[in-house]
């Protein structure tokens, strides 16, 4: 039964979001072409409608900062992610190259003008970082997530300071002289209203080469999953700043805020 319901709402959930993308996709090339609106609107509508058929009830805790250049860094659980963060702004991220060629979630990432990088590659994080830095240097927000990998939810992974040089390198094209890099701490707290416990954490969880449309009907049979956004004093990246220092200290926080979610999260309508 439980898995004649997920793929029903799958289904359901996936017809619903393919059309959409069709009708958002000609405002968005338009936006992209004209600069007529800014590219960042319908992306979060795209967004907020995805987290809507999910049935993620996504709910924040301060706020985005409003300074630029803005690096956001973040711990990662699944490409819900995405949805989530993608949901409560109008930000670009860094993705995995392999996400490009996914259907809708892909082509909508492209639209959104997200940055995609072959984490293996080592020789290429020079040129990844470039690109990331003048995103940055052009006012863009850029979300990062810092662990490099998605993980079971439960913690977070050792950040990898490699592209936070991108923070850095965007000094040297801008007036200022610092960047801010703000944590963002992303937690799944509740199922149907009561908390989750770590397997079931796990289990959301988008981990290594787990097929996406298995994991698709899983967070479909789900549903009314409770997430909260953390987000956290924004560290000063000055060019004299030590890069793995700024990362230690972000991941710290990250780290801190997730902490507290899990150990007493949020009941709805609180």
């Amino acid at each position: 039964m439980t898995s004649a319901i997920g793929n029903m709402r799958m289904a359901v959930g996936l017809t619903t979001m393919a059309v959409a993308t069709l009708l958002l996709l000609p405002i968005q090339l338009f936006a992209l072409r004209t600069g007529w609106i800014r590219d960042g609107r319908v992306p979060r509508l795209w967004h907020r409608l995805a987290a809507r058929v999910l049935g993620l009830r996504v709910r924040t805790h301060g706020r985005i900062a409003e300074r630029r250049p803005l690096l956001i860094a973040a711990n990662h659980v699944s490409w819900s992610d995405i949805v989530v963060l993608g949901s409560i702004a109008e930000v670009h991220f860094v993705a995995k190259s392999e996400m490009a060629g996914w259907p809708i979630l892909g082509t909508f990432a492209r639209l959104q003008r997200s940055v995609f990088v072959e984490r293996e590659m080592r020789r290429k994080s020079g040129d990844q970082a470039r690109e990331l830095s003048a995103r940055l240097a052009n006012g863009d927000p850029m979300v990062l997530f810092a662990e490099g990998t998605t993980g079971p939810g439960s913690g977070v992974m050792p950040f990898k300071s490699t592209l936070f040089g991108a923070a850095q390198m965007a000094l040297q094209n801008l007036p200022g002289d610092s960047v801010l890099v703000q944590p963002v701490a992303i937690a799944y707290t509740r199922l149907y209203g009561l908390p989750m416990s770590g397997r079931e954490r796990a289990e959301i969880a988008w981990i290594g080469d787990t097929p996406l449309v298995p994991h698709l009907k899983s967070l479909f049979a789900r549903r009314a999953m409770d997430v909260e956004v953390y987000f956290g004093e924004p560290v000063l990246f000055a060019s004299g700043n030590d890069r793995k220092a700024v990362t230690r200290e972000v991941e710290s926080s990250v780290r801190t805020m997730l902490a507290k979610a899990l150990r007493d999260p949020p009941v709805a309508g609180r």
